[in-house]
């Protein structure tokens, strides 16, 4: 990253990541990530927000959790003035708020000093989403129409105790403790000392918003023994009041058919979010560990005249999404209009890469059902009458660089005069911002998705031991066979060999229909 001028001061933007789904952080949020040259991030963020960071963004983890501090606060807020003079755009991602117990107001005060220009993107509170995803309103008209939100941790540095034990316990409506796990026996016990009613309905929701989430729900007076024998700890959100007796009805989160679930995927990082998605609304803990990135062909200039030539082709075919995406990048790079492709027809191997297609406005001519190049070449033995057969005709396949050559060794045996058009290149994925190897290694996994034989020989070049009762699944016959190379049948296969099919078979392995 080149930094700038000295002379010249970037804006340090403090957005609120929220409280843990990626789906809940705001759309000017996502907006600057994907413009930022820097990102300042904390262990509440969710690492799947860092795939949307440009590839030169440089990251910085200043992770914080109870008694492990990768960088104290005050060098955190220096820190945030000097990638000001490096960047035009830095963005400090806070769990949560940033004006929510997030410390944002300390570094927005030193920003300020500093004369450095700063805006605050605000997030959605754990304090409102955490018992939103465990199935309790803070506010219910049948219970309540007020609420109270505390932090059960102060600065050690204080000489006394700022928290109003007194007013919390007496006020009404639903009470919540953020960051109060460490000294929550001593929380309840303060509190029912000072007129709580023991027996009001209280809950503790651990990695609320995430699908790790675990929810407990007891009173004020037996919520510590709860935690404790159930193993909860911090990062939680503990919820006191008659509104936590609406969980077991309002629950929703628990009762996705993929929840608990915690599945690996191998994709690219800028293919994942489409499967990752799909698995997350679901329920399932997705765990993104690229084992692949898609990069340029060795021989751009070949790629590029193949490019330009393309309108003198009878037929383009294409083997995959990324194929599309790679040679319409550089098409409309030269040409201007959809028609300037000629009357070429057009081939896809499987409906992801016709699916690709349609968002340039291409419908395709032959598509086999099941996405293999064998059946692309099946397909057009059967259709070759009604296109007048490939014998001299002008064939220019897109593909990988390290793609298999079934479609040109075959069409070749056809007559049929083929070109070939390299798009791009697989190479391991070196990078690992959000920590997945380790936690693969330590936690282990329910589900491992594999969508190509390169995500297939990628991760097992990476030496992670496919964890005990670890299933897995494939999106399809080609990538089954690269599994058998290592020894590996999977337990499910993608009936299309396709995405959509790829979640449905997940679903079928965990036993939902």
């Amino acid at each position: 990253m080149k930094a700038q001028s000295n002379s010249t001061t970037g804006t340090v933007y403090l957005v609120g990541a929220g409280p843990g789904d990626p789906g809940l952080m705001t759309v000017r949020g996502r907006q600057l990530l994907e413009q930022a040259d820097c990102v300042v991030y904390d262990a509440l963020s969710s690492a799947a927000l860092l795939a949307w960071t440009k590839p030169d963004c440089d990251k910085i983890y200043v992770g914080k959790r109870s008694g492990h501090h990768a960088m104290p606060q005050a060098s955190i807020n220096a820190l945030l003035v000097e990638c000001a003079q490096k960047y035009p755009c830095t963005v400090r991602l806070k769990g949560g708020d940033p004006y929510v117990f997030g410390r944002g107001g300390e570094e927005a005060a030193d920003l300020a000093a500093a004369g450095v220009p700063f805006q605050v993107v605000p997030g959605i509170s754990s304090a409102i989403a955490g018992p939103a995803y465990a199935g309790i309103p803070v506010t219910h008209r049948s219970h309540c129409t007020q609420f109270t939100v505390f932090t059960g941790h102060e600065d050690a540095a204080k000489p006394q105790s700022t928290l109003d034990i007194p007013g919390i316990a007496a006020a009404h409506g639903t009470k919540i403790m953020l960051m109060g796990m460490s000294r929550l026996r001593q929380t309840m016990e303060a509190l029912i000392a000072a007129g709580q009613d023991s027996s009001t309905p209280a809950a503790a929701v651990q990695w609320a918003a995430t699908p790790r989430q675990r929810c407990i729900t007891a009173t004020v007076g037996t919520l510590a023994d709860a935690v404790e024998q159930a193993g909860l700890s911090s990062p939680a959100v503990v919820v006191i009041g008659d509104v936590v007796s609406e969980a077991p009805r309002l629950d929703w989160y628990s009762k996705l058919p993929l929840a608990g679930k915690r599945i690996v995927v191998t994709r690219t990082r800028e293919q994942a979010s489409a499967l990752s998605s799909r698995l997350a609304e679901l329920g399932a803990d997705v765990m993104e560990l690229p084992t692949i990135r898609i990069t340029d062909p060795t021989d751009r200039r070949d790629f590029a005249q193949a490019v330009v030539d393309c309108p003198h082709y009878d037929w383009l075919i294409f083997s995959s999404p990324n194929g599309v995406k790679r040679f319409f990048r550089a098409f409309f790079a030269v040409y201007e209009d959809i028609r300037e492709l000629g009357g070429a027809r057009i081939a896809a191997v499987g409906p992801g890469t016709a699916a690709e297609l349609k968002k340039v406005g291409l419908m395709v001519d032959v598509m086999p059902k099941k996405a293999v190049a064998e059946e692309l070449i099946a397909e057009f033995d059967r259709k070759g009458e009604e296109f007048g057969g490939v014998a001299n005709v002008t064939m220019l396949w897109v593909h990988s660089e390290k793609g298999r050559d079934v479609i040109y060794r075959e069409l070749m045996k056809r007559q049929a005069i083929v070109d070939e058009c390299i798009a791009y290149n697989t190479v391991p994925e070196t990078e690992d911002p959000g920590g997945t190897k380790n936690r693969l290694r330590e936690e282990g996994a329910d589900i491992i998705t594999f969508t190509s034989s390169s995500t297939v020989r990628n991760f097992m070049a990476l030496q992670i031991p496919i964890p005990e009762g670890c299933r897995i699944v494939s999106i399809g016959p080609v990538t089954t066979s690269t599994l058998k190379e290592y020894g590996l049948t999977p337990d499910a296969e993608a009936e299309t060999h396709d995405i959509p099919s790829l979640v449905q078979a997940v679903l079928q392995l965990s036993g939902q229909p």
